[in-house]
């Protein structure tokens, strides 16, 4: 069978076409993480996922797929060993068999020290906090003149849980656009040395993704300009880097941290606070029971709302971020606009 000139210069074309390199394989821990990632592969390749559905990592258990895709994989990115405890061993064990990232360590990025008790100090604006910041200027929030000895049982044994010493830092590092940034520097520096003939793909995404955060900060900050005088209590003090970036009011968390029942003195200090301060809302998070929510509400005339500060209830993908942070700035001001 004779070749025809069409299928001469098909075949010609296909030979002499440069083949796209073949993308990494990238494995992430969490959804607001995956999401960057992912805006910086767009159309290139797409990042794996460990943390998925409304699963959190403050209570996640590692299953045989993860384990399988952590071992495949050339590139690992994660908050850290302060976030993600579930991945410290399984990181530990893969030895040199994939780059792990870091991105608490990014440069750029600011970090704030994690608070005690239930109720917190405002911010003073004035002041440093934390290392490597951007310009966020505020005092390390105390808790209303207790010391450590002061929490209660059950916080103490959340803090020593999870190491809360001094020196140590919030992890939810994700809640302020300009970190976002910083890990999105550091994610596209590294997917493009592992990944050089794509390099410039990945330039350009990040330029995009930078616009986008640039736009969704000033979007919050008009979103949330109406209600920052006004006090509200959330269920994990995970919102620091909102607080800090946006100036809304935190005056207290119901719990250190999701995995532990605060006890009843935390409680009794959290209702004194919604009293004392007319705080107008309290806010639940859709992965755990919201019985401590109605709890700390009762007797009060205080609204609750819900914030999702690691996107359970959002599909995973270049998108998410964007919809997360949105999300957590209309569900303030809805409650807190709504509040008397």
């Amino acid at each position: 069978m004779k070749s025809t000139p069409a299928l001469l210069l098909l075949s010609t074309l296909l030979l002499s076409s440069p083949a796209w390199a073949e993308a990494p394989n990238v494995v992430v821990s969490i959804k607001p993480i995956h999401s960057l990632v992912a805006s910086i592969m767009q159309g290139v390749g797409e990042p794996s996922l460990i943390v998925e559905g409304a699963a959190s990592p403050h209570t996640y258990n590692m299953k045989p797929s993860n384990a399988a895709a952590l071992q495949a994989a050339n590139l690992v990115f994660w908050v850290g060993p302060g976030l993600e405890i579930f991945l410290e061993k399984p990181l530990e064990a893969l030895g040199g068999g994939a780059k792990v990232v870091e991105l608490s360590e990014a440069p750029g990025m600011e970090k704030l020290k994690f608070r005690e008790g239930g109720a917190f100090e405002p911010h003073d604006d004035g002041d440093e906090h934390g290392e490597e910041g951007h310009g966020h200027g505020a005092e390390e929030a105390s808790h209303e003149g207790h010391d450590a000895d002061a929490h209660g049982a059950a916080a103490q044994e959340a803090e020593h849980h999870h190491g809360h010493g001094e020196g140590e830092f919030d992890m939810h590092l994700w809640l302020d656009p300009m970190n976002a940034k910083a890990m999105a520097a550091e994610i596209e520096k590294t997917i493009a040395d592992t990944d050089p003939a794509n390099a410039a793909a990945y330039k350009a995404n990040l330029e995009k993704l930078n616009q986008r955060l640039d736009g969704l900060d000033k979007s919050l900050a008009e979103t949330v300009a109406p209600i920052k005088d006004k006090p509200f209590i959330v269920f994990h003090d995970a919102y620091q880097y909102f607080e800090h970036r946006y100036k809304v009011r935190v005056a207290g968390s119901i719990t250190v941290s999701p995995e532990v029942l605060p006890g009843a003195e935390r409680l009794s200090e959290i209702h004194a606070k919604i009293e004392d301060l007319g705080a107008t809302c309290v806010f639940a998070e859709p992965q755990f029971e919201p019985k401590l929510v109605n709890v700390v509400l009762e007797g009060t005339p205080a609204k609750s709302g819900t914030l999702d500060p690691e996107a359970a209830t959002l599909e995973a993908g270049p998108d998410l971020y964007f919809q997360l942070m949105e999300n957590v700035g209309t569900s303030l001001k809805d409650c807190l606009s709504s509040a008397s």
